[in-house]
């Protein structure tokens, strides 16, 4: 039955309130969830399994520091589901990382693998600590230790860790030689994310920024808006943020707008990107004194009058205080959770098309999928194949995706949870319940 409005407002289309004028990340997806669950018709006990994760682990992590203190660190691997396959997702490092947070984006990563149709669950872990005031060795102790608590955790079939937040390919390379380590033997497949030389897929680190522009793409397609000069703004210039801005300057659009932590750039004639990448590459990773356009804040940004608005820094950008400031006709997630679920009824009735987080920023998933599957075969593919059918990918989930809100007469987001609650709770009354 298609979706109305009228019907479903009490559940989703909520006043501004006490609860919601300030989400956890977890209540954010738990409200687009239930939604799309209420849609779907999902019975009492079926919500119940897909709204709790399956396992939750919390460990303490002692380490010796390089001045011979002993410092306790808190680490957390959270599984939501392991229903289409082995369950994946990142390893984070940040001082006020939680078990709240690690939940949400656990549930994010089983929804987005299983909407770009990737076999594989969803978790994600943490560890409560500043990278930036580590040394190189502390890192690595942390890690390794982090990892042998979790060897009946982790495994190529059971659970896969990735970078995140706070952590690269190095990272990955210890959590793999001390996995294999307590083996017997090497293990290429327990984690991706990993330097090529040592089982990682060509493409990886581009990934996530490359599917980020093939549903932009797509969906600037299907709204009649030609890549052509179209003004393109970007919050965040890590890893995600940069390779967006290169692929769309690639396409010919006009970067009006870029930022990192040091603040935004602003320049309505377009700003030229591979400067910026070089600049900031040169600077520490950091835009502060580029001269390629005019200073404006991280929240002024947000509003420049854009076609496409691509935030790809941190969670809560965008909610109710701000969302009806927003110019832009496309909203493409390429950060988690950048739109609180307060302010995506603002933004629909703005005629604003969100290309939702599950579906935006999935090329890393596909691709760290892309890994395991070279890993497990022995066989490494080139980087022209990984990309090809990485856009492949995600140009056919983002068909599925907008084909369920026409269906349903939804936003894309609601449609992507749609998309993905059904699939995995089909493939869930198929395998049925274990007793």
């Amino acid at each position: 039955m298609p979706y109305n409005k009228e019907v479903y407002s009490t559940l989703y289309y909520k006043e501004p309130g006490p609860k919601l004028d300030k989400e956890s990340p977890f209540e954010s997806m738990m409200e687009r969830f239930r939604f799309s669950a209420e849609i779907l018709k999902l019975e009492d006990g079926m919500f119940n399994y897909l709204s709790n994760p399956v396992k939750q682990v919390t460990v303490s992590i002692p380490v010796e520091m390089d001045n011979g203190r002993l410092e306790v660190f808190e680490g957390y691997r959270v599984i939501h589901t392991n229903i289409l396959g082995p369950s994946k997702g990142g390893l984070r490092f940040a001082p006020d990382v939680n078990i709240d947070e690690v939940k949400a984006l656990a549930s994010w990563m089983t929804w987005k693998c299983a909407v770009v149709n990737v076999p594989f669950g969803g978790a994600k872990g943490g560890i409560r600590c500043n990278p930036r005031e580590l040394s190189a060795r502390e890192l690595e102790r942390i890690t390794r230790r982090f990892t042998a608590s979790m060897l009946e955790v982790f495994g190529p079939d059971l659970d896969i860790p990735a970078p995140d937040m706070g952590t690269n390919e190095h990272t990955m390379a210890w959590i793999m030689d001390t996995y294999s380590m307590h083996a017997r033997k090497t293990v290429t497949p327990v984690v991706t994310g990993k330097p090529p030389i040592i089982g990682g897929s060509l493409g990886r680190r581009e990934a996530t920024g490359r599917g980020v522009v093939t549903v932009t793409l797509a969906a600037m397609n299907k709204l009649g808006i030609s890549p052509i000069n179209a003004k393109v703004v970007i919050q965040g210039f890590g890893n995600v943020g940069s390779i967006s801005a290169k692929l769309m300057y690639e396409q010919g659009a006009r970067i009006v707008g870029i930022s990192d932590i040091s603040g935004g750039y602003y320049n309505p004639d377009g700003i030229d990107i591979p400067s910026a990448i070089e600049y900031s590459a040169g600077n520490r990773n950091s835009l502060e004194g580029f001269t390629g356009a005019d200073t404006v804040t991280n929240e002024e940004l947000l509003e420049l009058d854009c076609d496409v608005l691509i935030p790809a820094a941190k969670e809560d950008q965008i909610s109710r205080k701000n969302a009806h400031k927003i110019k832009a006709r496309i909203i493409s997630e390429g950060a988690n959770g950048p739109v609180t679920a307060n302010a995506d009824s603002l933004l629909e009735d703005m005629g604003v098309l969100v290309i939702p987080d599950i579906l935006a920023n999935a090329g890393g998933v596909t691709v760290s999928y892309f890994e395991w599957v070279q890993d497990r075969q022995g066989y490494f593919w080139t980087e022209e194949r990984v990309n090809r059918r990485l856009n492949r990918m995600m140009r056919q989930a983002f068909q599925l995706v907008y084909d369920v809100k026409e269906q349903y007469n939804v936003t894309l987001r609601q449609a992507a949870y749609i998309y993905a609650i059904k699939k995995v709770s089909e493939t869930l009354k198929l395998r049925g319940i274990y007793a």
